[in-house]
């Protein structure tokens, strides 16, 4: 891992998904370059890493591996790979790397070698095969079949994916996001992670975990942090339900993880309803990326959408595909108002919060204090942990409104403050002008007002 970028915990990360974002068709070519020649948007936008979702070959959409050393063809050769991870490294972006380790795809060649070798095959033990009826069954990854578990009680196992994570760390990648982490059991991760940190320990892995107890997972498995889908859940519901009384319990439990680890969060990836289409609309969509920038964790935006797209997740066959679309060959390709009528500006949004993100870097691991909630309206100041320099410890306030009205006379908490960040004004899409919102003085502090379907952030003098 290169030791001269920022920490991987510390980045903020915009994940892709290859095959959809380089329009991959059956026909091998190179494709990866396509991702290459986004880095500089990347970093214009804000974000200083990028999460890639599967590259190696596979039968179909990528989490059916067949060959975990070798890059889909769909995409291009291992030349394309180590281009796009040196450009990034050149521009200050980490890369992580997809691994899907709870299972390969049917198609496999050790696991057909397996089928046709019967239980006497040496390789046997790598997959968990009935063998008992005429035709074999096999252990698969939530009903399906063409997704094979591996025997993850098999030190071969353990030995086979820390290996495949020790090539590609070598390679140059930064990291890992371990796919269905959940599925696995986290006394085998705890095998395979002591292997990689023996010979790079400061290499960052993310296990994909949906629920349960986060802090435990990664304790026992001694990864680094698990995807936060509490938070994600908590924030597009409340928004939808005007109900930020969810939120508010949510940040509680939130909180109570930052004290164990560092979560990866999210407001959308590869595998659920984009947030614009979740919430409703693009200014909306505003208050989820202000959440996700000012609350502690290692922030993921996931492309599309800073461009404000819009799809739905579907569970049927093909139903990822509105949620991973294909991108323009270059940034030079966009409209003038993005992908999307808002996009540019939902876009300029982003480099707005990410830009404060980056400003205030405490906030990565800050503790949240909800100081007003109601159905509509959820106030919260962050507040820096461990501040030993001179004066009072950093802190934000933020202020989130969702009714079709203003709300004035809002408690910023503090006897002076300033306004940061606003949402546009008329309704629109972005930001607006920090100057312009009314703030009030009294002996209870600072009070401000609140646009309608609005947001702010506001700071001490």
């Amino acid at each position: 891992m290169s030791s001269d970028l920022v920490r991987p915990a510390d980045a903020l990360w915009w994940q892709v998904y290859p095959l959809g974002f380089t329009g991959a068709t059956a026909e091998p070519a190179h494709r990866l370059p396509r991702i290459t020649a986004w880095l500089d948007y990347l970093v214009e936008t804000g974000w200083n890493g990028l999460a890639l979702g599967p590259v190696f070959a596979a039968s179909t959409h990528g989490y059916d591996t067949v060959d975990h050393l070798r890059i889909d063809p769909r995409l291009g050769d291992r030349a394309d790979l180590d281009a796009l991870i040196a450009a990034a490294h050149q521009r200050g972006v980490r890369v992580l790397l997809d691994g899907v380790f709870n299972h390969v795809g049917a198609e496999h060649p050790v696991f057909q070698a397996v089928l046709a070798g019967g239980p006497e095959h040496p390789d046997n033990e790598l997959f968990r095969i009935d063998w008992s009826a005429d035709d074999p069954t096999w252990d698969c990854f939530e009903g399906h079949r063409q997704l094979v578990t591996l025997n993850h009680d098999s030190p071969r196992v353990v030995d086979w994916i820390a290996d495949v994570m020790l090539h590609w760390l070598d390679a140059g990648i930064d990291g890992w996001r371990l796919d269905a982490a959940y599925a696995v059991p986290t006394t085998f991760w705890a095998q395979v992670v002591r292997r990689v940190r023996d010979r790079h320990p400061d290499a960052y892995l993310l296990g994909e975990v949906i629920h349960g107890d986060y802090a435990g997972f990664v304790a026992e498995s001694g990864i680094d942090s698990v995807t936060q889908y509490e938070l994600w859940k908590a924030i597009w519901s409340s928004i939808v339900d005007h109900n930020w009384h969810e939120l508010a319990w949510t940040l509680g439990r939130h909180d109570e993880f930052v004290r164990h680890f560092r979560p990866w969060t999210f407001i959308g990836n590869h595998d659920v309803t984009r947030i614009v289409t979740q919430v409703g609309d693009p200014r909306i969509a505003g208050h989820a990326l202000v959440l996700l920038s000012t609350l502690a964790g290692t922030p993921a935006v996931y492309y599309g959408d800073e461009q404000a797209l819009t799809g739905v997740k579907e569970e049927r066959i093909g139903g990822d595909d509105a949620i991973r679309p294909e991108y323009p060959a270059s940034p030079a390709d966009l409209p003038d108002d993005g992908l999307t009528p808002g996009g540019t500006a939902l876009r300029r949004l982003h480099q707005a919060l990410l830009g404060l993100r980056h400003r205030h870097p405490w906030l990565a691991s800050a503790r949240t204090e909800v100081l007003t909630v109601t159905g509509d309206l959820l106030v919260y100041r962050q507040v820096a942990q461990g501040h030993t320099g001179p004066g009072p410890e950093p802190r934000l306030v933020v202020a989130l409104n969702l009714a079709p009205e203003p709300v004035a006379d809002v408690p910023l908490g503090d006897d002076d403050a300033e306004v940061l960040v606003v949402s546009a004004a008329d309704d629109g899409v972005g930001q607006g002008d920090p100057a312009a919102v009314p703030l009030a003085g009294s002996v209870a502090g600072v009070r401000a007002m609140v646009p309608a379907r609005g947001w702010l952030i506001a700071a001490p003098r």
